[in-house]
């Protein structure tokens, strides 16, 4: 399994059942003991139009994918994050909710050779450099923001690929404009178009939250509105570097999306946290 396997949505396409039951665990699961049983979990994903048969095949695939291990307590069937799975979300969690200025204080880059008779490896480490923000500067040069340094050392470390990586601190002296270089180590025309996407979903959602009083709409909607929100929205900032202002477009929307994920999630988590919560406790 590799990161990228928690945030594989295919842009633009209705999320697949394995990812909204992922956003589930990341949100619900870690906090009654990383495990929800099978019940509990088809009752929460049917409030997502995902029927039965759905929820255990896609149970099957993140099973293989060792992303959910099966687990019986108190003689239900059930399944709990995997010890890597809720590694991943860990890390996750500060790129998805929490939100920093990014700053201009230069660059990590992570050099690596794998031989070829553990390339395995060298597959491994190209996607858990990009989920952790690294564009490319050639094959075996990768660059990303200085502020990506801790969680790469630490990611490395804990997976065992440090040993294929070396990484340093660096400044861009020549021989470019910076902000022309960044567009070729990163595809950012095509991460502008997922922002502009997210705003152009997620707006009108906005608006009808906002548009009535907070006993209007019920903890289950707010469930509902909530998963698709954050299953949307989980794979753009491990898409997105965390560039500073002066190195992205004028056009940029990032922020945009940014500000609406946070004022949707200010609006839905608390009752869909309600709504989840109170079916779990009955499904228990």
């Amino acid at each position: 399994m590799t990161a990228s396997d928690l945030v594989d949505d295919s842009p633009g396409q209705p999320a697949p059942p394995r990812s909204l039951i992922v956003t589930v665990y990341g949100l619900y699961a870690r906090e009654v003991g990383g495990w929800i049983s099978v019940s509990a979990l088809i009752r929460l994903l049917a409030e997502l139009d995902v029927d039965a048969q759905a929820v255990r095949s896609s149970i099957f695939r993140l099973k293989r994918r060792e992303i959910l291990v099966a687990e019986r307590r108190e003689g239900r069937a059930g399944y709990a994050l995997s010890p890597y799975a809720r590694s991943v979300l860990e890390t996750g969690d500060r790129r998805i909710f929490e939100r920093h200025a990014a700053t201009d204080d230069g660059w990590v880059i992570a050099v690596f050779s794998v031989p070829e008779s553990e390339r395995q490896h060298r597959h491994q480490l190209r996607s858990r450099l990009a989920w952790l923000g690294f564009g490319t500067v050639s094959s075996g040069v990768w660059i990303a923001p200085a502020h990506a340094l801790d969680d790469t050392r630490d990611h490395l470390l804990r997976h065992g690929l440090d040993q294929y990586v070396d990484l340093f601190r660096a400044d861009y002296v020549a021989f470019g404009d910076p902000a022309e270089q960044v567009g070729r180590w990163w595809d950012l025309e095509a991460l502008q178009k997922l922002y502009d996407d997210f705003v152009a979903e997620f707006t009108p959602l906005a608006g009808r939250w906002s548009g009535v009083g907070r006993g209007a709409l019920s903890d289950q909607e707010a469930f509902i509105d909530y998963v698709h929100v954050l299953t949307a929205w989980r794979r753009l900032p491990y898409l997105d570097p965390g560039l500073p202002d002066t190195l992205l477009p004028a056009t940029w929307s990032g922020t945009t999306a940014a500000d609406l994920f946070a004022a949707l999630r200010s609006t839905l988590a608390d009752p869909a946290h309600e709504f989840a919560s109170s079916l779990l406790t009955e499904s228990s």
